[in-house]
Parts: C-alpha cells; structure tokens; sequence
C-alpha cells in the first residue's frame, strides 16, 4: 500500500505548508535527512486547542492537537521530498513540547497523538525515537509543538 492510499484511507488531507510565525525556516534538507521545525497545530488558519494541559484543554484535546501538529510536519515533509513519498525512508525522531501546568505529568500520552499517526501512515519505518518534554508557554499559546526528522533517499 502507498503512502498516498494509506493517507486516503485514514481520511487525511495534506494541507498547505503552514507559514512560518519567527525568523527561520519550515524545514532543512541535510544529505538524506529533512529536519522539520517545530509545528504549532494550526488548522484552518488557527491554533488547535491554545492553552495549558492540566488546566484549559483536555488530554483528549492534547492528543487531537499533536495529531495536527503530525499532519503538518507531512505538510513540510511532503514539500521537501518534491510530493514523492516512496522516498521516504523512515522517520527517525519526533520532540513534543506540551504547555502544560506543573502537576500535569502525561506528555508522553499527548504527543503519542503524533507518533501513532505516523507509525500508522509509515508503518514500521514511522517507529521513531521520541521526546515528550513539559512547557510552561509554546508560541502563540499552542498546547502542543512537535518537531521532526525523517530520513528519505
């Protein structure tokens, strides 16, 4: 099964690249690896669930908004590979950042958000090393930040 089938069938749309919000770039390309920055979970133009885990937003809504955060890293992703994702090789680390108050203690189940949706896009090549790190703020009041970095031919 392909990439793109497997996206269809898990009913995802790759949107645009979200716009950069400081002075870097979305992504890097260094020899065969693509470093994605850090991404808020935008969705139609804005911040998925803002605020802090722990008080304002849910775990369930910590989870949906890594999973955005997941979808657009495939947005870099996919702009850095040209739109051809056999050449994906596998994705080699994810870094989640939760805002979150200092009591709350289940990053790793938020940014799992992320890392079961792309083990389920890649399969055994979306199995990555992974840090879920407590914030006290992310930009923009984002619940959620992920960065990542995938290896591809």
């Amino acid at each position: 099964m392909t990439i793109a089938n497997r996206l269809n069938d898990l009913n995802i749309t790759i949107p645009d690249v979200p716009n950069a919000v400081a002075n870097y770039v979305g992504y890097k390309k260094v020899g065969n690896m693509v470093i994605i920055s850090g991404q808020l979970p935008f969705k139609d133009g804005a911040i998925l669930h803002p605020g802090h885990l722990g008080d304002y937003v849910s775990l369930d809504q910590g989870i949906e908004a890594a999973r955005q955060c997941a979808i657009n890293i495939l947005a870099h992703l996919k702009t850095a590979i040209d739109g051809d994702w056999s050449r994906v090789r596998q994705c080699v680390r994810l870094g989640g950042f939760v805002a979150s108050t200092p009591d709350f203690t289940k990053h790793p189940l938020v940014i799992n958000g992320a890392s079961d949706l792309i083990a389920d896009i890649f399969g055994e090549a979306g199995r990555h090393a992974r840090a879920a790190v407590g914030v006290a703020a992310l930009p923009l009041g984002a619940s959620v930040e992920i960065e990542a970095l995938f290896e591809i031919d």
